[in-house]
Formats: C-alpha cells, sequence, structure tokens
C-alpha cells in the first residue's frame, strides 16, 4: 500500500510540476529560468555541502520509536538553516559577478529565506517514510506541490517575471512546514544532545560526502554551463532536464522512499532482500524503459506544440536527457539497499568516480559542444564505467546472479526498442506537422504498442511481471 501512495504522490505531485513548466514556458522567457537556475544552483550547492544525513539515520535504526532523537534533529536542523540564510545573503553580490548576471543577486538574497522555512518543519515527518506511513506523506507533500502550482501562475500571469519562479518555492516550503505540524501531533523543542547528535551523525558522514559529491555530478554541469555559456542557455539545458528526467525522477523518488525504509526492515534476510530487489528492479524498469524512450520519440512534437519555438534549442538535450533518466532509474533501485545493509560507502565512492570523470572533461566539451555536449557526456559516463561497477556491487551485496539481473532489463528494453520504432514510423508516415492531435495519436500509438508487445512477452516467456501488476492493481482497489 506504502508503493501505491508513493507512487499517487509522484504522479500528481510531478504532473503539477510538468503543467506549471509548460504554462509558465509560454509566459516567462528562458532567461527567467535560467536566473533562477543560478540561484536553485547556490542554494543546492550550500545545502548539499551541509547534509547530516539525519532523517536516514533515524529512519535506519531498528526501533520503531525514535522520539528521543527528533530533538536534536530539529536543533541541528535549525542551526544549519540559520548558517545557511546567513551564507547566501553574503555570497549574494558574488554571484552576480560569477555568473555574468546582474538580475542574480536580488534572487539569491530572496531565496536566503528558504532554508530556514525548511529547518521549521516538524522533524516527526520522518516518521511517514520510517513506518511506510505514506498517505500523510502524500497530504504532506501535496501541500507543496499545489501551493507552488498557485502562486507560480498566479504570479506569473499578473506579473511574468522570475518572481513567479521564487515565490512559488518559498510558498510550497513555507505550507510545507506549516501543514507538517498539522500531519503530526508531535512537538518538536530544539535541542542539542552530544550523544545523540554524535550517534546520528556518525551514520550520515558517507550521506554526506554522497551528497555533495550528488551535487557536483547533478548539478556541476549546470554551473558549468551557467558559467561557461548564457543564462539564457542554462534555462534551455535545465528545462531539457525537468521535462525529460521527471518520469524517471519520480520513480527513482518511490523507490528511495519506500524501499529504503522496506530493505532496512529485511537487512538480517538475504534471501528476502534479494527476492525484493529483484522485483523493485523489474517493477521499476517495467515503467521507467517505455517513458524514457517514449520521451525521446515525442520531443520533436511536444516542444513546438506545447512550449513554442522559443524553445526548439532544447530538443537534443532533451532527449539525450531522456535516457540518462533511464540510467539513473537504475542506479536508484541500488542505492537505496546500501544504505539499508550499512553500506552507504558505495554510493559516496561510485559518485566519487562520476564526478572526477565529469570533472575532467566537462568545460572543453561544454567549449565544443554546448548543451548537447554535456547532456552527451553526463549520459556516457553514466554508460561505462558507472553502470558495469553498479551493477557488479548490487550482485555481490545480495548475492545475486547476473543472468536474472540482465533478464529484468532485457524485457522492458525490448518492449520499449519496439514501441519506440512504431511512434517513429507513425510520426514519419503521417507527418501531421507539430501539434496536440499529434502528440496524443503518438501517445496512444505508443501506449497501444507497449501493452502488446509486454502481454506477447509475458504469455511467451516467465517474465513474471504480470504477479507484480496484479499485486499493484489489486493493493490500490
Amino acid at each position: 500500500m506504502s508503493g501505491a501512495w508513493g507512487g499517487l504522490l509522484n504522479v500528481f505531485s510531478r504532473g503539477l510540476q510538468l503543467g506549471m513548466l509548460v504554462l509558465l514556458a509560454n509566459l516567462l522567457k528562458p532567461a527567467d529560468f535560467g536566473l533562477l537556475g543560478i540561484g536553485l544552483l547556490v542554494l543546492s550547492g550550500l545545502r548539499n555541502f551541509t547534509t547530516m544525513g539525519l532523517d536516514e539515520a533515524v529512519i535506519q535504526r531498528e526501533e520503531d520509536d525514535v522520539n528521543r532523537y527528533l530533538n536534536t534533529v530539529w536543533g541541528l536542523e535549525l542551526l544549519r538553516g540559520s548558517l545557511l540564510a546567513a551564507v547566501l545573503l553574503a555570497l549574494a553580490p558574488v554571484i552576480g559577478s560569477v555568473f555574468g548576471e546582474p538580475r542574480a543577486p536580488d534572487v539569491v538574497r530572496v531565496l536566503a529565506a528558504s532554508p530556514l522555512l525548511m529547518a521549521l518543519r516538524n522533524p516527526a515527518v520522518v516518521y511517514f517514510r520510517k513506518r511506510l506511513d505514506f498517505h500523510r506523506e502524500f497530504a504532506y507533500q501535496m501541500s507543496g506541490s499545489v501551493s507552488r502550482f498557485v502562486v507560480s501562475v498566479g504570479w506569473a500571469l499578473v506579473s511574468p517575471t522570475v518572481w513567479a519562479l521564487v515565490f512559488g518555492l518559498l510558498a510550497s516550503e513555507a505550507i510545507k512546514s506549516v501543514f507538517s505540524f498539522v500531519a503530526h501531533e508531535y512537538r518538536p523543542r530544539p535541542a542539542l544532545d552530544r550523544e545523540r547528535a554524535a550517534e546520528l551523525i556518525g551514520y550520515g558522514k558517507w550521506l554526506t560526502g554522497n551528497s555533495i559529491l550528488y551535487f557536483l555530478y547533478s548539478e556541476g554541469d549546470d554551473a558549468v554551463v551557467g558559467w561557461l555559456l548564457t543564462s539564457t542557455m542554462l534555462g534551455f539545458y535545465q528545462t531539457a532536464y525537468r521535462l525529460s528526467n521527471a518520469p524517471a525522477t519520480e520513480i527513482s523518488q518511490v523507490i528511495g522512499k519506500v524501499m529504503f525504509p522496506a530493505f532496512s526492515t529485511l537487512q538480517d534476510d538475504p534471501a528476502a532482500l534479494r527476492m525484493a530487489y529483484y522485483r523493485v528492479l523489474q517493477t521499476s524498469m517495467f515503467v521507467a524503459c517505455p517513458l524514457a524512450f517514449g520521451i525521446v520519440a515525442v520531443a520533436e512534437v511536444f516542444v513546438p506544440t506545447f512550449m513554442g519555438e522559443e524553445w526548439l534549442p532544447m530538443i537534443t538535450a532533451m532527449q539525450l536527457l531522456a535516457v540518462y533518466g533511464l540510467l539513473r532509474s537504475l542506479g536508484k533501485t541500488m542505492s537505496p539497499l546500501w544504505k539499508a545493509i550499512g553500506r552507504p560507502d558505495y554510493v559516496t565512492k561510485l559518485s566519487l568516480l562520476r564526478v572526477t570523470l565529469i570533472a575532467v572533461l566537462i568545460v572543453p566539451v561544454t567549449n565544443a559542444y554546448g548543451i548537447e555536449g554535456v547532456a552527451g557526456l553526463i549520459v556516457g559516463i553514466f554508460v561505462f564505467p558507472m553502470i558495469p561497477l553498479d551493477t557488479y556491487l548490487i550482485i555481490e551485496s545480495i548475492d545475486g546472479s547476473y543472468r536474472r539481473f540482465v533478464r529484468e532489463l532485457a524485457y522492458p528494453m525490448v518492449a520499449s526498442v519496439l514501441m519506440y520504432g512504431a511512434v517513429t514510423a507513425v510520426r514519419e508516415e503521417l507527418a501531421l506537422g507539430a501539434g496536440v492531435l499529434e502528440f496524443v495519436l503518438l501517445v496512444v500509438v505508443g501506449i497501444v504498442s507497449y501493452v502488446a508487445v509486454v502481454v506477447a512477452l509475458a504469455f511467451k516467456f516467465e517474465w513474471g511481471i504480470e504477479d507484480n501488476i496484479r499485486e499493484i492493481v489489486d493493493t490500490v482497489g
């Protein structure tokens, strides 16, 4: 049931975000998105460099009642939020010079309120994930998504500027902090118990390192694009990323939120843990593969139809990044298991290798090939050497089988490739010209062709996906 709530949360939340993105793309300029992107790069960098992994440390503990840690968690988060706000205010004048964008300092100053608003949330919301209580997690997260949509779109209709994006973000975080006290009865008091803080931070130290490295490889490319190119190109690149990675990202979020606590309960049962991992891999790839291939197939129709001619320069990057989203979904099935069995260092060490490879190549690639080159580099490094290394470590961790692992990838991949071929053939044969009718037709062709191939594979071979689908349907019902 937790997975169903997590899936609903991500469908509705991401649906609102994508709808907001498309609407705002028609009201604002690409440079406005790039300007917000500069502010978020600074904010995200500071957050990731100071992440302590407190929530994960609390979730990983075997006892169900973790109230004795929550006041310390809240005290640490309040200190961190205050520090980040002060640093953002101090850095604001420098940011405009670094990125060559005179409007950036004002955006950064306003965004300084963000870490304070996030720190004020009730630390007891960690119970939603720890106890797989995702109906309350759904309400908590959706309160932020709805408020962001309403404020951003409403502001843009009145004043189509970057502030629509900025104040929408702040409204989301403010509402979530307020709602966190409505959603859970625990009432925290800020405290700093040294022993408990050391215990939590001791577990989270690898997650801190991984958070830093995650920022460098997931947003370091944004920083280089904004620095070497322009805020407009950064707007293209970030928007292409959000659109292309939306489905895969949401699958990853469901996996991370649901499977980390679930895997943690199975950490002493290797056979059950292995079976649980294969089921997660099967389900996530069954959904992620057609979404990624579908985005590649319809991008040339979607962008001019729903966003306008001004956004055409991002199409190639969007298609490449859709492949990256698929690879991310695969990688995200692994990190929750490693954290659950007490090996978060795997995540950090692999991230360090990826960051090193990107750092060596990204500047010359960006100068030579622009945002398309950056997107291709990110995909290429994931294909090799990251996926082979990830696969080796996950098989070792669960004492699994390479044959089973490849089989779970092969079925949805074959079905998705055939679906892509069908969609592409229809698009080229009919040549209707970009429009809503063509987009809807291509989506319908994609769904029908994928389902047909899946049914054929399920009957012909012992895939087993039908059992997973049946369980999901029964759970939702």
